[in-house]
């Protein structure tokens, strides 16, 4: 018998006889079409072998792991782009396996182990995606630049051994894959510290009005916590999802890869609160301490001090020994200040034009009632920002020195809050003033290590900045820190991405921003300079439409605003691919 080493890869339709008896005849010259156009020519270019072919799968087999790969990571950023708008029922996609091994040579076709694997290891792929043996991952490191996830240890099939695997992914699914993989870094992350979820208070006083207040208990709570390194704190985002729903706190603690769980209720009535809170130790589901607060509506400041102090006393103290320093936070001189503040801030989170809108409002409310309360110019600081970033206003200039102003006024005020720093450091960032911004910037992160926001937000300047290695490695721990994080993290996660050359992936995530409802300028601008890398002008072009329905006057001349990259080549290439694309000059 003839061996030989070779990579083999095994490809595979998804849902086949599902697509045939949708659609038989369109199926066909679908996928004969992506055999003569894409596939088959990519398969030659990378010096692959054709094994064998059925209806819908191909093995072939190569003499080299890199040229495998990205042939394959080829050949899925294509056929997902040619696939994207035909209904997700008759859409085609593949999966993609590869294993490194030994084969035996029997005519024109290959048999063995080696080939045994790779099969299997399609089998396991996600949609649109490559999944690869452990050997394969190992032989191409340093040598392409994909991005793979760990797996682990995979038990396939007729195969007599656990097999470690890796994925790449460029579909939504594979956006998917992504998400819950920084997720289980996350859970493992959370292992050498006190990991703690603030969930959202139950409203217990009836009206819709009191959630605002209710939801903003619990985020400043969040607020103060994450400034404490010693703590591993869960994002609002990801603590939120539980919001109004029964929870099992064992199964939140897993999911959210926290230790210790805060939970409780409010219940407003004219000028007092009452407040009932219970921390709880998710992997025993047993009651650490539980407390009652009946206050005026002027102490429940107080009482968020106190149930922080109780927090940090708990977890830091007694169960690390480590000591306590609580910075001072301002407080406003009328509580409609404060609920109004809330109101903006909840608002911004979901970033669409009419809840920027509403929130804009919210803070001229919080400073018509305390014109010095820091957290009501915050508000407004970022509401400026926030309809410059969706593409909203004819003087984008002038909004963003609005927006500087307002965050200096905030600091002016209370030099503790790291959310006037992230604010004064977006507005000088597409203000062009790079090296303030990451002043503005550095300082945030300082006062709040464990806000996922902040690290979010400093992804965004240092992608800017001509460092997306450490714009990856911030949104990453963004993520770790908010698994359920904001759609807005797609961005700095995608350009990060994009600017180290790993333009497949940036994909999915665009996708997903943009199909989240959020109406946002650079995330179109970053999808067409996408597709244009990639070589899918047709792609790139139909996404111009879209974009120009958000701003109808948009041109090449103001994509500097949007994209504020400091290195002029960054800034020239991009706008080469827009121009590509046929955005008008």
């Amino acid at each position: 018998m003839e061996r030989r080493l070779a990579a083999i890869l095994a490809a595979d339709m998804v849902g086949y006889s599902r697509l045939m008896a949708a659609d038989e005849a369109g199926t066909i010259r679908r996928q004969k079409a992506l055999r003569e156009t894409v596939i088959d020519p990519k398969i030659a270019q990378f010096g692959g072998r054709i094994v064998k072919t059925t209806g819908d799968g191909v093995l072939v087999e190569f003499g080299s792991v890199v040229d495998a790969v990205q042939c394959a990571a080829d050949v899925q950023a294509v056929v997902v782009a040619q696939e994207a708008e035909v209904p997700d029922d008759l859409r085609i996609s593949y999966r993609i396996g590869i294993n490194l091994g030994d084969i035996v040579v029997d005519g024109d076709d290959i048999l063995g182990d080696g080939v045994n694997v790779a099969a299997r290891l399609e089998s396991v792929s996600a949609p649109g995606g490559i999944c690869v043996s452990d050997m394969v991952y190992q032989s191409l490191l340093k040598k392409v630049d994909l991005g793979f996830t760990d797996l682990g240890e995979l038990a396939l099939k007729n195969i007599d051994r656990k097999i470690r695997a890796w994925q790449w992914s460029t579909d939504r699914s594979g956006a998917d894959a992504m998400l819950q993989t920084a997720r289980k870094v996350a859970l493992r992350s959370s292992v050498d510290k006190p990991s703690v979820a603030i969930l959202p208070f139950d409203n217990m006083s009836g009206g819709s009005g009191d959630d605002f207040f209710a939801d903003g208990l619990a985020e400043d709570i969040i607020t103060e916590l994450a400034r404490e390194p010693d703590l591993y704190v869960i994002a609002r985002n990801s603590s939120f999802v539980y919001k109004d729903k029964v929870k099992n706190i064992k199964d939140v603690g897993r999911e959210l890869g926290a230790r210790y769980v805060l939970e409780g209720s409010v219940r407003r009535a004219g000028n007092r609160v009452r407040l009932t809170a219970q921390l709880i130790d998710a992997e025993t589901n047993r009651h650490i301490w539980a407390e009652r607060y009946d206050r005026s509506l002027e102490d429940v400041f107080e009482v968020q001090d106190e149930l922080t102090g109780a927090i940090y006393s708990t977890l830091l103290t007694k169960l690390m020994g480590l000591g306590l320093e609580q910075s001072v936070r301002q407080k406003p001189a009328d509580m409609d200040a404060y609920s109004h503040s809330l109101r903006a801030f909840g608002l911004m989170y979901r970033l669409t034009r009419a809840d920027i809108d509403a929130a804009e409002e919210s803070a001229k409310a919080a400073l018509a009632a305390d014109p010095h309360y820091a957290r009501g110019h915050v508000a407004m600081a970022w509401a400026h920002i926030h309809r410059v970033f969706l593409g909203q206003q004819a003087d984008p200039l002038g909004r963003l020195k609005q927006a500087r102003a307002e965050a200096q006024k905030a600091i002016e005020t209370d030099r503790n809050d790291y959310w006037s720093f992230g604010a004064l450091g977006g507005a000088e960032l597409w203000l062009g003033n790079h090296d303030r911004a990451l002043t503005a910037l550095e300082r945030a992160v300082a006062l709040g290590p464990n806000s996922a926001d902040m690290r979010a937000l400093y992804a965004v300047v240092m992608n800017f900045l001509d460092r997306p290695e450490e714009g990856l490695a911030n949104i990453e721990l963004a993520v770790r820190l908010n698994p359920h994080h904001p759609d807005w993290y797609l961005l700095p996660w995608s350009r990060s991405l994009y600017l180290l050359g790993r333009h497949g992936e940036t994909l999915p995530l665009l996708r997903r921003l943009i199909d989240s409802g959020v109406e946002t300028l650079p995330g179109y601008l970053q999808m067409i300079a996408n597709y244009s890398a990639l070589g899918l002008t047709d792609e790139a072009r139909q996404v111009v439409p879209a974009l120009l329905e958000v701003n109808p006057s948009f041109s090449l001349a103001h994509v500097p605003r949007y994209t504020p990259f400091k290195n002029p080549q960054d800034l020239d290439r991009f706008v080469g691919l827009l121009r590509e694309a046929g955005l008008p000059e």
